[in-house]
């Protein structure tokens, strides 16, 4: 029985390490090939790392006067904490609403929230323009965040996850003189933190790696964000393969920071919602 686990558990290890190395080459490239010469990126010979590291993309990459990638980063920054943020506040209160709320209409609407998540993006994306464009929205933050503040998605994640929440720390919290504002505020909140959190790196992620709208939306270039920059790189004329692996690799950074700080309260966040896979 031992050799039996020994083997099986040695099976998960290669997997495990095959995946991570699967997992780890798309970075290595982009590293290898953000401190490369155009030259050596397209060369037929292949090194495993450039011959001579090419530090100066770095201060290409931030002195281009075509490009404000600087700028870009900031409001993919600013995009990605304020739909964050809007959007936990928003789904947060819709789903605590429709999990413990008392209202006969409580199920009409929940499966009108439903019935959201099989519309195609693409039917709303027209209309969704039109409205930001009358507006005045255009190449602005509030275009950029506002139209995304409501996810179906999440809503329904939230509403799962308050349905298992504990009804008797809620009573407690009745008895002690709150409503439901205050129960949820002082009560429901606080003891959901991990929850929050996995939210809030899913809905930050998914907001920094948009791109259609930003690219609709950001018709200046003061507007774009940075999935819209590194699209820059590539026209018809030319391609900035230095540049692009170098903004690419500036980029992820965020990414990688906010998946390692929270990847835990990530797990945990998901098999709170209730779903069973």
């Amino acid at each position: 029985m031992s050799a039996r686990r020994a083997t099986t558990h040695t099976g998960l290890y290669i997997g495990a390490g095959i995946a991570a190395f699967l997992f780890l080459v798309p970075f290595y490239l982009i590293v290898r090939n953000a401190l490369s010469t155009d030259a050596e990126i397209t060369g037929e010979e292949w090194r495993f790392l450039p011959t001579d590291i090419q530090w100066g993309n770095v201060t290409e990459l931030f002195d281009d006067p075509t490009v404000p990638f600087a700028r870009s980063l900031w409001n993919s920054t600013v995009v990605g904490v304020l739909h964050t943020l809007g959007t936990l506040l928003v789904c947060s209160l819709a789903g605590y609403g429709l999990a413990r709320i008392p209202y006969r209409h409580a199920n009409k609407v929940f499966y009108a929230v439903l019935v959201t998540l099989m519309v195609p993006t693409a039917v709303t994306f027209v209309p969704s323009f039109v409205l930001v464009s009358s507006l005045g929205w255009v190449s602005s933050l509030r275009g950029l965040v506002v139209p995304g503040l409501f996810s179906g998605f999440t809503c329904f994640l939230f509403r799962q996850y308050f349905l298992g929440f504990p009804k008797e720390l809620e009573e407690a919290a009745r008895v002690d003189g709150l409503g439901y504002w205050g129960a949820y505020w002082r009560v429901v909140v606080p003891n959901s933190l991990n929850f929050f959190a996995a939210i809030a790196t899913i809905t930050f992620i998914s907001g920094w790696n948009a791109f259609l709208w930003p690219l609709v939306i950001g018709q200046d270039e003061q507007a774009w964000t940075v999935q819209v920059a590194l699209s820059s790189y590539m026209t018809n004329q030319t391609v900035n393969f230095h540049l692009i692996f170098m903004a690419t690799a500036i980029s992820i950074l965020p990414l990688v920071f906010v998946f390692l700080f929270l990847q835990r309260w990530l797990v945990q966040g998901i098999a709170q919602t209730g779903i069973k896979g």
